[in-house]
């Protein structure tokens, strides 16, 4: 297998004739999967090229020769389009989708996915992309917490519009692999470009909170509220009550109760635990395997009652801390 690569840019590029070492490669960015031959087996050549941005794995791939695979990967959302050619998707047991040069394909690998029919001539853009960093884009650009990822449509228009921008400024990443020293091998600009085509992605798909972003921006936060928050996420593993709370927002309890329930939407301390929770969730997915365990973790940011705090995370993320921590 012949292997490019660019490390100050995160740039990988492979050839291969092999469907071993097609899988391995396709594996090592994307996802584990079941590859089988169903066209020609004298014209796979697979050509894969991918960039790592952060939270995002930007690709193209083509194998020259019909195609079909099956995987799965809880944690990330996936976008596909093609160039040229096609290729269906299926989720689960859900409706057969058809993806087009105008219309990608968003789907969330935490079903098994089948692509029953990938043609031989199919070119296609093919982008990885962390749910939970999804999650906290959404957050930031709606000011609040959301309580569970959002759910997307199975298509995103690249046509025209704002997707048509997103799929442009995602392959713009891969164009900058024949730039030496360019703009791309500066990690300010990668984080950059991660953080725009986060937002982008939720701001040219259809998805659960659509409405919410679209709608006119909440007022202003008081002063009270902001300096619980600011302090909370700046040190969030303290041993914060309701009364320390209130003296961090310079009102009485009551007030800074009615303030949060109005502008947050749930109580001070409610709102402790879920910066909690994001803390843990991210600490339990980039742990090595064997060096650490929920007990730990749970424990290092304040969590002492692990029943309370199981269930909490299991209705927060919809899993539990120990298959957070196993599925890596």
């Amino acid at each position: 297998m012949a292997v490019e690569e660019d490390r100050a840019a995160e740039f990988r590029s492979y050839a291969t004739t092999s469907l071993e070492e097609a899988h391995e490669a396709i594996a090592a960015h994307y996802y584990d999967l079941r590859l089988e031959v169903t066209g020609q087996a004298s014209q796979f050549a697979t050509r894969l090229s991918v960039v790592e941005l952060g939270a995002l794995t930007v690709g193209d791939i083509r194998f020259g020769t019909d195609m079909r695979m099956t995987f799965g990967e809880p944690g990330v959302y996936h976008v596909a389009v093609p160039f040229s050619g096609c290729f269906t998707v299926q989720e689960g047991r859900g409706d057969v989708e058809s993806a087009t040069e105008r219309r990608a394909l968003v789907f969330d690998p935490a079903r098994d996915i089948h692509i029953d029919t990938w043609s031989a001539d199919c070119w296609a853009l093919t982008v990885k992309i962390d749910k939970a960093a999804v999650s906290r884009q959404l957050e930031v650009l709606l000011g609040r917490t959301v309580r569970r990822p959002p759910r997307f449509g199975p298509y995103m228009d690249v046509s025209r519009g704002p997707g048509l921008s997103w799929m442009r400024l995602a392959l713009w990443n891969l164009l900058e692999r024949d730039v030496p020293h360019g703009l791309l091998s500066h990690p300010m600009i990668r984080g950059r470009l991660e953080q725009t085509l986060l937002e982008g992605m939720l701001l040219a798909s259809d998805h659960t909170y659509r409405e919410a972003l679209e709608a006119p921006p909440p007022p202003m936060r008081p002063a009270s509220v902001k300096r619980v928050i600011d302090a909370v996420q700046e040190l969030p593993a303290e041993p914060y009550d309701a009364n320390r709370l209130a003296a961090i927002a310079q009102v009485s309890l009551r007030t800074l109760q009615e303030a949060f329930r109005r502008h947050v939407g749930m109580s001070p301390m409610a709102y402790v635990h879920e910066v909690r929770l994001q803390h843990v969730q991210r600490q339990l997915r980039a742990a090595v395997p064997g060096t650490t365990t929920v007990t730990d973790v749970a424990h290092a940011w304040g969590f002492v009652h692990l029943g309370r705090f199981a269930r909490r995370y299991r209705e927060r993320f919809g899993e539990s801390p120990s298959q957070t921590l196993r599925a890596l």
